[in-house]
């Protein structure tokens, strides 16, 4: 009886064996491709590539920088030829005395107006022209500027809006200009009697 109970202990224990490896094996090819769809689905790792990828887009996209400052020196040039600028007032100061020493002493009126009041206007005139034309060119670059570079770049909002005031401001110095520099804004004043 114990020669029986032995073989079939051992012939249990070498069925046993076998089944157990095979669950083994089954059991680890599954844990593995778990821990692998683990991996690939980690949020932290795609977080970084999210990270990654904005990245990348705001080094694609284009500054505007230059762009923007351009605009602004534009509109501030336009504001400083209507509002007039101390380079304006000495270079009119100049006109004035150089055309005052240019007189004589017996120069009749007409003569001590265009010297006082003439010469200085039209310098006035000339160098908010020059800031005007300034700030028309500058602005107008900015705006066209998109147009020879990259298409997908925009320039925004804001600087195209400062862009247009530096343009309007630039326009209407240089129509004041023309109007100041040629006297048909006002006429020259004139001394009655001046020729008697």
């Amino acid at each position: 009886m114990d020669t029986t109970k032995t073989p079939a202990a051992n012939a249990t224990e070498a069925d046993a064996t076998p089944v157990d490896l095979d669950k083994t094996e089954a059991a680890q090819p599954a844990e593995a491709e778990a821990d692998s769809v683990r991996t690939d689905a980690d949020p932290e790792d795609e977080t970084f590539a999210e990270d990654a990828d904005e990245d990348e887009a705001q080094t694609a996209q284009p500054s505007h920088v230059g762009s923007a400052a351009s605009a602004i020196v534009a509109a501030g040039l336009g504001v400083v030829a209507l509002s007039g600028s101390w380079v304006a007032g000495i270079v009119s100061e100049r006109a004035s005395v150089a055309a005052r020493l240019e007189l004589s002493q017996a120069a009749d009126a007409n003569a001590q107006i265009a010297a006082q009041f003439v010469d200085p206007w039209h310098t006035t005139a000339m160098v908010n022209g020059v800031f005007s034309a300034l700030a028309l060119i500058i602005a107008t670059f900015v705006l066209a500027l998109p147009a020879f570079s990259t298409p997908e770049r925009v320039l925004p909002t804001w600087v195209r809006s400062v862009s247009w005031a530096g343009i309007g401001l630039g326009a209407l110095g240089v129509l004041l200009f023309v109007l100041m520099y040629f006297d048909l804004l006002l006429a020259i004043p004139k001394a009655a009697g001046a020729g008697a």
